[in-house]
Protein backbone atom coordinates (compact mmCIF):
# COMPACT_ATOMS: atom_id res chain seq x y z
CA UNK A 1 0.00 0.00 0.00
CA UNK A 2 2.77 2.66 0.91
CA UNK A 3 4.45 1.81 -2.73
CA UNK A 4 1.32 2.68 -4.17
CA UNK A 5 0.77 6.16 -2.54
CA UNK A 6 4.40 6.51 -3.57
CA UNK A 7 3.68 6.06 -6.97
CA UNK A 8 0.74 8.17 -7.26
CA UNK A 9 2.84 10.83 -5.27
CA UNK A 10 5.43 10.58 -8.11
CA UNK A 11 3.16 10.77 -10.88
CA UNK A 12 0.85 13.88 -9.28
CA UNK A 13 4.73 15.77 -9.44
CA UNK A 14 5.45 14.43 -12.96
CA UNK A 15 1.97 15.38 -13.81
CA UNK A 16 2.36 19.15 -13.06
CA UNK A 17 5.44 19.75 -14.35
CA UNK A 18 4.20 18.28 -17.70
CA UNK A 19 1.01 20.34 -17.32
CA UNK A 20 3.32 23.70 -16.73
CA UNK A 21 5.65 22.81 -19.53
CA UNK A 22 2.85 22.88 -21.99
CA UNK A 23 1.47 25.74 -20.92
CA UNK A 24 4.81 27.79 -21.74
CA UNK A 25 5.33 26.09 -24.53
CA UNK A 26 1.95 27.64 -26.02
CA UNK A 27 2.23 30.91 -24.14
CA UNK A 28 5.55 31.63 -23.12
CA UNK A 29 6.91 34.48 -24.82
CA UNK A 30 10.32 33.50 -25.31
CA UNK A 31 9.61 29.27 -25.23
CA UNK A 32 11.14 29.04 -28.76
CA UNK A 33 14.38 28.40 -29.84
CA UNK A 34 17.40 26.14 -28.44
CA UNK A 35 17.48 27.34 -25.35
CA UNK A 36 13.68 26.85 -24.58
CA UNK A 37 14.36 23.37 -26.27
CA UNK A 38 17.01 22.29 -23.71
CA UNK A 39 14.84 24.09 -20.91
CA UNK A 40 12.24 22.19 -21.72
CA UNK A 41 13.56 19.04 -22.47
CA UNK A 42 15.24 19.23 -18.88
CA UNK A 43 11.94 19.55 -17.26
CA UNK A 44 10.02 16.81 -18.70
CA UNK A 45 12.60 14.46 -18.08
CA UNK A 46 13.09 15.19 -14.39
CA UNK A 47 11.44 13.29 -11.70
CA UNK A 48 10.73 15.31 -8.89
CA UNK A 49 10.15 13.20 -5.59
CA UNK A 50 8.04 15.80 -3.81
CA UNK A 51 5.90 18.46 -4.97
CA UNK A 52 8.35 21.06 -3.92
CA UNK A 53 10.68 19.64 -6.61
CA UNK A 54 8.01 19.61 -8.97
CA UNK A 55 8.03 23.45 -8.28
CA UNK A 56 11.93 24.10 -8.67
CA UNK A 57 11.59 22.21 -12.08
CA UNK A 58 8.96 24.29 -13.20
CA UNK A 59 10.63 27.50 -12.46
CA UNK A 60 13.85 26.67 -14.01
CA UNK A 61 11.90 26.42 -17.10
CA UNK A 62 9.81 29.39 -16.37
CA UNK A 63 12.76 31.32 -16.35
CA UNK A 64 13.49 30.64 -20.24
CA UNK A 65 10.13 30.63 -21.12
CA UNK A 66 8.76 33.53 -19.41
CA UNK A 67 12.19 36.18 -18.58
CA UNK A 68 12.25 37.48 -15.00
CA UNK A 69 8.70 38.61 -15.01
CA UNK A 70 7.02 35.44 -14.54
CA UNK A 71 6.75 32.94 -11.22
CA UNK A 72 4.61 30.44 -9.84
CA UNK A 73 2.07 32.34 -7.50
CA UNK A 74 1.34 30.41 -4.66
CA UNK A 75 -2.30 29.10 -3.60
CA UNK A 76 -2.39 31.16 -0.39
CA UNK A 77 -1.00 34.00 -1.83
CA UNK A 78 -3.87 33.53 -4.54
CA UNK A 79 -6.68 33.54 -1.90
CA UNK A 80 -4.98 36.72 0.29
CA UNK A 81 -4.96 38.58 -3.01
CA UNK A 82 -8.72 38.35 -3.61
CA UNK A 83 -9.37 39.36 -0.29
CA UNK A 84 -6.62 42.08 -0.05
CA UNK A 85 -7.41 46.07 0.47
CA UNK A 86 -5.42 48.35 -1.90
CA UNK A 87 -4.08 51.72 -1.59
CA UNK A 88 -6.14 54.59 -3.13
CA UNK A 89 -4.64 57.23 -5.78
CA UNK A 90 -3.32 60.36 -3.78
CA UNK A 91 -3.85 63.78 -5.27
CA UNK A 92 -2.45 67.13 -3.87
CA UNK A 93 -3.27 70.86 -5.38
CA UNK A 94 0.24 72.98 -5.98
CA UNK A 95 -0.91 76.75 -5.12
CA UNK A 96 -0.86 77.56 -9.04
CA UNK A 97 -3.21 74.80 -9.77
CA UNK A 98 -1.05 71.75 -10.67
CA UNK A 99 -2.08 68.30 -9.43
CA UNK A 100 0.41 65.95 -8.46
CA UNK A 101 -1.32 62.41 -8.71
CA UNK A 102 0.22 59.45 -6.98
CA UNK A 103 -1.22 56.40 -8.84
CA UNK A 104 -0.31 53.42 -6.36
CA UNK A 105 0.00 49.28 -7.17
CA UNK A 106 -3.62 47.96 -7.86
CA UNK A 107 -4.99 44.40 -7.55
CA UNK A 108 -8.38 44.31 -6.70
CA UNK A 109 -11.59 43.81 -8.15
CA UNK A 110 -14.11 45.28 -10.33
CA UNK A 111 -15.82 47.31 -7.86
CA UNK A 112 -12.42 48.41 -6.59
CA UNK A 113 -11.05 49.51 -10.00
CA UNK A 114 -13.82 51.71 -10.59
CA UNK A 115 -13.35 53.73 -7.13
CA UNK A 116 -9.52 53.52 -7.96
CA UNK A 117 -10.30 55.44 -11.07
CA UNK A 118 -12.91 57.60 -9.75
CA UNK A 119 -10.77 58.81 -6.81
CA UNK A 120 -8.71 60.90 -9.73
CA UNK A 121 -11.43 61.38 -12.15
CA UNK A 122 -13.87 63.29 -9.69
CA UNK A 123 -10.97 65.42 -8.46
CA UNK A 124 -9.83 66.96 -11.89
CA UNK A 125 -11.49 70.24 -12.57
CA UNK A 126 -12.04 70.96 -16.49
CA UNK A 127 -8.72 72.62 -17.26
CA UNK A 128 -5.31 72.66 -15.31
CA UNK A 129 -2.06 74.32 -16.00
CA UNK A 130 -0.38 71.01 -16.04
CA UNK A 131 -0.50 67.83 -14.18
CA UNK A 132 2.05 65.91 -12.27
CA UNK A 133 1.72 61.91 -12.54
CA UNK A 134 3.61 59.68 -9.92
CA UNK A 135 4.49 56.31 -10.56
CA UNK A 136 6.99 56.13 -8.33
CA UNK A 137 6.65 53.06 -6.23
CA UNK A 138 3.86 51.51 -8.52
CA UNK A 139 5.30 48.42 -8.62
CA UNK A 140 2.10 47.31 -11.04
CA UNK A 141 -0.60 44.68 -11.20
CA UNK A 142 -4.73 45.39 -12.64
CA UNK A 143 -3.23 48.46 -15.49
CA UNK A 144 -6.82 48.97 -16.11
CA UNK A 145 -7.90 51.14 -13.53
CA UNK A 146 -4.89 52.98 -13.58
CA UNK A 147 -5.04 54.04 -16.95
CA UNK A 148 -8.58 54.86 -16.91
CA UNK A 149 -7.61 57.13 -13.94
CA UNK A 150 -5.28 59.20 -16.07
CA UNK A 151 -7.52 59.35 -19.17
CA UNK A 152 -8.17 62.47 -19.51
CA UNK A 153 -4.69 63.80 -20.28
CA UNK A 154 -4.46 60.81 -23.08
CA UNK A 155 -5.65 61.64 -26.52
CA UNK A 156 -8.64 58.88 -28.16
CA UNK A 157 -7.38 55.79 -30.28
CA UNK A 158 -4.56 53.19 -29.16
CA UNK A 159 -2.92 53.89 -26.26
CA UNK A 160 -0.46 50.36 -25.75
CA UNK A 161 -0.17 47.01 -28.03
CA UNK A 162 0.75 43.36 -26.40
CA UNK A 163 3.47 41.70 -29.34
CA UNK A 164 3.43 38.02 -28.35
CA UNK A 165 4.84 35.61 -30.29
CA UNK A 166 2.08 35.15 -32.54
CA UNK A 167 0.25 38.62 -33.05
CA UNK A 168 0.30 42.02 -32.02
CA UNK A 169 -2.94 43.41 -30.02
CA UNK A 170 -3.85 47.23 -29.72
CA UNK A 171 -5.56 48.41 -26.67
CA UNK A 172 -7.26 51.58 -27.40
CA UNK A 173 -8.48 54.21 -24.52
CA UNK A 174 -12.04 53.62 -25.04
CA UNK A 175 -11.64 49.75 -24.27
CA UNK A 176 -10.06 50.41 -21.49
CA UNK A 177 -12.07 53.33 -20.11
CA UNK A 178 -15.02 50.99 -20.66
CA UNK A 179 -13.22 47.41 -19.19
CA UNK A 180 -12.51 49.16 -15.89
CA UNK A 181 -16.44 50.80 -15.72
CA UNK A 182 -16.00 54.12 -15.92
CA UNK A 183 -17.42 56.95 -18.41
CA UNK A 184 -14.73 58.00 -20.65
CA UNK A 185 -14.42 62.05 -20.05
CA UNK A 186 -13.34 64.80 -21.97
CA UNK A 187 -9.64 65.04 -22.68
CA UNK A 188 -7.47 68.16 -20.86
CA UNK A 189 -5.05 69.33 -22.74
CA UNK A 190 -1.88 70.48 -20.40
CA UNK A 191 1.45 69.11 -20.47
CA UNK A 192 2.24 66.56 -17.94
CA UNK A 193 5.17 65.76 -16.42
CA UNK A 194 5.24 61.98 -14.70
CA UNK A 195 7.79 60.79 -12.16
CA UNK A 196 9.23 57.23 -11.97
CA UNK A 197 11.54 55.38 -10.13
CA UNK A 198 13.37 51.55 -10.13
CA UNK A 199 10.45 50.59 -8.33
CA UNK A 200 8.07 51.50 -11.19
CA UNK A 201 7.74 48.27 -12.45
CA UNK A 202 4.90 46.02 -14.79
CA UNK A 203 1.55 47.37 -14.98
CA UNK A 204 3.17 50.87 -13.45
CA UNK A 205 5.60 51.06 -16.91
CA UNK A 206 2.93 50.06 -18.83
CA UNK A 207 1.29 53.70 -17.34
CA UNK A 208 4.11 55.13 -18.71
CA UNK A 209 4.17 53.87 -21.90
CA UNK A 210 1.04 54.81 -22.92
CA UNK A 211 2.02 58.35 -22.65
CA UNK A 212 4.89 57.46 -24.85
CA UNK A 213 5.67 59.51 -27.81
CA UNK A 214 2.98 62.70 -26.40
CA UNK A 215 4.86 66.38 -27.53
CA UNK A 216 3.67 67.68 -23.95
CA UNK A 217 4.62 64.82 -21.79
CA UNK A 218 8.05 64.60 -19.64
CA UNK A 219 9.49 61.83 -17.75
CA UNK A 220 11.47 62.74 -14.29
CA UNK A 221 13.33 60.72 -11.85
CA UNK A 222 15.24 57.27 -12.11
CA UNK A 223 15.29 54.24 -14.59
CA UNK A 224 12.48 51.99 -14.19
CA UNK A 225 12.33 48.19 -12.96
CA UNK A 226 12.25 47.19 -16.24
CA UNK A 227 9.64 44.39 -16.00
CA UNK A 228 7.15 46.03 -19.08
CA UNK A 229 5.46 42.73 -20.34
CA UNK A 230 2.19 41.20 -20.28
CA UNK A 231 1.28 38.77 -17.88
CA UNK A 232 -1.01 35.81 -17.68
CA UNK A 233 -1.86 33.56 -14.37
CA UNK A 234 -2.58 29.91 -15.41
CA UNK A 235 -4.16 27.47 -12.85
CA UNK A 236 -1.78 24.77 -12.04
CA UNK A 237 -3.52 21.18 -10.23
CA UNK A 238 -2.47 22.37 -6.76
CA UNK A 239 -3.97 25.54 -6.34
CA UNK A 240 -1.33 27.93 -7.31
CA UNK A 241 -0.81 29.99 -10.45
CA UNK A 242 1.77 29.95 -13.26
CA UNK A 243 2.21 33.73 -13.68
CA UNK A 244 3.87 33.45 -17.35
CA UNK A 245 5.01 36.70 -19.47
CA UNK A 246 2.87 36.10 -22.83
CA UNK A 247 3.89 39.56 -24.39
CA UNK A 248 6.27 42.98 -24.40
CA UNK A 249 4.74 46.35 -24.27
CA UNK A 250 4.83 48.22 -27.35
CA UNK A 251 4.66 52.23 -27.26
CA UNK A 252 2.55 54.08 -30.07
CA UNK A 253 6.00 55.02 -31.50
CA UNK A 254 6.68 51.75 -32.39
CA UNK A 255 9.12 50.99 -29.32
CA UNK A 256 8.85 47.53 -27.91
CA UNK A 257 9.31 47.25 -23.97
CA UNK A 258 10.02 44.14 -22.11
CA UNK A 259 12.71 43.45 -19.22
CA UNK A 260 15.13 46.32 -19.44
CA UNK A 261 14.44 49.42 -17.67
CA UNK A 262 12.73 52.61 -19.08
CA UNK A 263 15.22 55.80 -18.62
CA UNK A 264 13.44 58.91 -18.12
CA UNK A 265 13.89 62.57 -19.87
CA UNK A 266 15.17 64.08 -17.24
CA UNK A 267 17.62 61.51 -14.55
CA UNK A 268 17.11 63.49 -11.04
CA UNK A 269 17.19 62.35 -7.53
CA UNK A 270 14.61 64.84 -6.27
CA UNK A 271 12.25 64.48 -9.71
CA UNK A 272 8.95 66.70 -7.75
CA UNK A 273 10.80 69.84 -8.11
CA UNK A 274 12.39 68.87 -11.41
CA UNK A 275 9.08 68.21 -12.96
CA UNK A 276 7.22 71.49 -11.26
CA UNK A 277 9.54 74.12 -12.84
CA UNK A 278 9.54 72.45 -16.44
CA UNK A 279 5.28 72.52 -16.28
CA UNK A 280 6.07 76.17 -15.00
CA UNK A 281 7.98 77.42 -17.96
CA UNK A 282 11.06 77.66 -15.13
CA UNK A 283 13.87 75.01 -17.16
Amino acid sequence: MALAVAVSCSDANKAFVRKAVRIMDKNGLFAEGLDWEAAKAQALQAKPASMAQAHDQVLAALKVAGGKHSFIQSSQSVTQNATSEWPAPSISFQDDGIPVIALPHFSGNSDEGVKYADTVLNALPDALPGAVIDLRGNTGGNMYPMIAAVQRFLPDGDVIRFRTRKRTQWLTLEYVVNTTGVQRLSRIDCPVAILTDDHTGSSGEAVLICFRGLDNVRVFGAPTAGYASSNRPFPLPDGSHLVLTTGCDVARTGEAFCDDPIAPDILTDDPLPAALAWLRGES
